[in-house]
This record gives structure tokens, sequence and C-alpha cells, in this order.
């Protein structure tokens, strides 16, 4: 054990600065070292310094004497891999007064050398536990391995339990409405209803009643009493798509129904209460438009409490295999050809492709794609027009820069060569090159040759 004692101040120096916790014990279950990190990660309350490994088990409830003789007693090593450090992994958990905690256990033995000491690393995994049932949850909607997609969900799965607003912002087809799907269906108010507007999508002089309802007579045609979508939404949550588009007019009266949770429908002298959560999208930048005066600075900052930017396609393509296999599992399911592959010139240009239309436009394409596909191989003949007129332009538009590349270098190098012969004199220079010397001069000045 001395060499423990030596390398003790070593070891507590690295432990302190790290969250990972490290036990260590002799063979009979003895605890020689117990970092800060792993007493406060096996402990449900306060863990006071153990003095044997079973002391550990009972406070945290944490079988470490069954870990122990499965990792090192009963899978005994050969006398060849004496020296060898095998590391052994276990899952278990922990119920704690703020739910339960999800420990991943390494151990290992090390060899005889070190007394054959038990080593336990001990992490908390409770956060990717979490994250890998919510990607679960959200597969059927969100399909990704972007990092800055994956902060996405993980600010989603804190902000979807709470009242406050959301503003989705991102450019047309990238997922903004079910990204808001996914936040109420992960909230408080699921089992209530979800009510989605376009607000583009209706004309500008209904857009109020749609919104707030009308009572008969309030206009032409209105025959009777009409709930508006704020009324529809009661205690759920209301999604307003392309804000942007709401008139000034109306942004007024809307700022008081999200602040108070009152208005009053279209030809009423009455308020009507209500409890709604907000959750918009605008695939125009909001805080341009309150910057020019298009959209209410008070309104902005009420619905962006918590605002969300979706990323394009083309700025995470490492998602695009991904949703190729995702797409294509989901219209299997419909009736399509399955097991439809794609070949590789194929795959690059989806790679290369810029999707304007982003997630919307690449699913279109996929379906195309496999039903135009040749005995179950997509080839680049059955990628949508659009993809291959791109390609093919920007394959010529390659071509040509290369080709102007390798002119340039070499009008570079044959003036160098002109002008080493001529030992720097132009006028000479030019004669060798077959041309008079402003013309030297301009080309000189073009490629940057002093």
């Amino acid at each position: 054990m001395q060499e423990l004692q030596n390398i003790m101040p070593l070891l507590e120096a690295i432990t302190s600065h790290i969250d990972d916790g490290v036990l260590i014990t002799d063979r009979s279950g003895q605890v020689l070292y117990l970092s800060p990190s792993a007493r406060k990660l096996l402990a449900k309350d306060a863990l006071s310094p153990p003095d044997s490994i079973r002391k550990i088990s009972n406070i945290s409830g944490i079988d470490l004497i069954a870990i122990m003789q499965e990792a090192f007693y009963e899978t005994p090593r050969r006398p060849a891999e004496s020296t060898k450090v095998s590391l052994k992994k276990f899952i278990r958990n922990i119920k704690t007064a703020h739910g339960t905690r999800h420990l991943e256990i390494q151990c290992c033995m090390t060899c005889e050398s070190q007394s054959h000491l038990r080593l336990f690393i001990i992490r908390d995994i409770s956060r990717e536990r979490k994250l890998a049932a919510f990607l679960d949850r959200a597969s059927s909607d969100l399909v990704t391995n972007d990092p800055k997609m994956i902060e996405i969900l993980q600010r989603i799965d804190k902000v979807a339990p709470r009242q406050a607003a959301v503003l989705l912002q991102g450019e047309s087809g990238t997922g903004k409405t079910r990204i808001a799907r996914l936040i109420h269906r992960l909230s408080d108010r699921s089992a209530k209803p979800l009510i989605e507007i376009n607000c583009a999508a209706i004309p500008e002089l209904l857009l109020e009643s749609e919104l707030f309802g009308h009572v008969k007579g309030a206009f032409t045609g209105a025959i009777s009493n009409r709930k508006g979508r704020f009324q529809a939404a009661d205690g759920g949550t209301l999604f307003l798509d392309e804000l942007g588009e709401i008139p000034l007019h109306l942004q007024a009266k809307l700022l008081r129904a999200i602040q108070d949770g009152e208005f009053e429908p279209v030809g009423a002298d009455r308020s009507v209460r209500v409890d709604v959560r907000i959750i918009s999208s605008s695939n125009c930048n909001l805080r341009d438009m309150v910057d020019s005066g298009a959209f209410r600075a008070d309104l902005y900052y009420r619905l962006a409490v918590i605002p969300l930017y979706i990323p394009p396609i083309r700025e995470r393509p490492a998602d695009i295999p991904l949703l190729l296999r995702h797409f294509c599992n989901n219209i299997a399911a419909r009736g399509y050809p399955s097991g439809v592959e794609c070949d590789p010139e194929a795959m690059r240009m989806l790679m290369n492709y810029p999707w304007p239309g982003n997630v919307r436009e690449l699913e279109n394409a996929v379906e195309h794609a496999v039903i135009c596909a040749k005995d179950g191989l997509v080839v680049p003949e059955s990628l949508p027009t659009d993809i291959r007129n791109y390609c093919q332009h920007s394959e010529t538009i390659g071509r040509k820069i290369n080709r102007f590349r390798r002119e340039t270098e070499h009008q570079a190098r044959e003036i160098s060569e002109a002008l080493r012969k001529a030992h720097g004199n132009r006028t000479v220079a030019a004669k060798l090159l077959g041309i008079n010397r402003s013309t030297l001069w301009r080309r000189m000045r073009r490629l940057a040759i002093e």
C-alpha cells in the first residue's frame, strides 16, 4: 500500500478538479481512497468518510460488493493477462429527492505489483440518459447528430415544462412546426389542445376574427358567435406560424392578449379571459423588423423570452444521410419499396446541394428518388431535376475555375521565367514573350508579380 500513499497527494490534486468519482479499495473491500465527487455521486444525502465498501453500499443502495465480485472474482484473468488493466462497466441507479441519478461504474483490478487494488471510476450519466430518452421520443419528428441541433433539443427539454413563450426563427422548411409540436407534447399542457394558425395564409381582414373570434352581427356574414384560436387553445398552446405577417394594427391587441390573458372578440363589448401558452415562428429576422419599425418591440420581447434559431440543412450536412434513411423508412411504411440504396455519386450530389427548401425539400427529393430508383438503387438520374441541374452547373463552373487557375499559373510561370532570362528588364522580357511592355505590365499587376 506504500505505493498508494506515495501518490495520494497527486491523486487528490487530480480528482478534486474532475466530476468523475474515484474509489479505491483493497481486495477485502476496505476503502483506501474516496474522492469528493465519488462521495457526492454515491450518496442520497450526506455521506461521511466510510471505512468499507459495505458501508457505502448500505448508504447508496448500490451493491458495490456484488459489482466487485462480478468484476474481480467471477472472471479470473489468465497469467498472460496479469499485467493488463481491463475495465468492466456497470450501470446502476440511485433514487434521490431530485429524481433518479444514473451512474456508470467502471472498475478494474490493478496488477500484482500494486497489491491487486480495486479501482472504481464513477460517472453521472443522468443527462445523457435523459437526452437519449428525449431523442427517442423525438425520433418521429427530428433526426440529428449535429451539435447545434442537439443543443437546441437540450434547450427544448428544459423549456418545454415551463410556461415561457418560445420564438422559433429559421428558414422555411427547417422544421419549426415540428419543434413547436414537440414542445407542446413535452409540456404540462400536452393533454390540452395545440392550436396552430399560419398568419400568412389568412387574409388581413379576417385575421383578427380568426385569432380572437367574433360575435353575431359584428360584420357582414357574421351570422353567429364564433370562438377564435385563442379561446380554442384555452389551457393549451397556441402556435403562431409566420408571425412576421401580422399587421401592425393587430399587434397591439395581440400584445394585450398575451400579456394580460384577455381580449375582446370582434364586435364584443366584454373581455374574454384565456390561459394560453404562446409558441411563435418566423422565417424573417424579427429583430431586424423591430429596427425597421415593421414589428412592435414590446411584442417582440414578450414573444422572444426563449428565442431559438433552427439552422438550415446546408449548415448541418452531416444530418443528410441520417435524414435520408429516416425518410426512406417513413415512405417504406406507406407502401414504397424498402431497402433502397444510394450510389456514391448520387449521395455526393445530395451532399453538395444547398437545399433552399431545407428538410421539406429533402423529404420530397427522397420520395422522388425512391420512385425513380433503378433496381433498388438511387442513381444520379433518379434525383429531381433541380438537384441534377445545380450539380451539373456547379461542376461546369468548377471546371472553368480550374482551367482559369491553370492558365493563370502557366502565365505567371512564363512571365517569371522571361524576367529571369532578361535579368529583370521588362522591355526585354516583353520581347521574349512576344507582347508589348504595357501588356506585360498589366499582366504582372493582375498576377501580383513584382
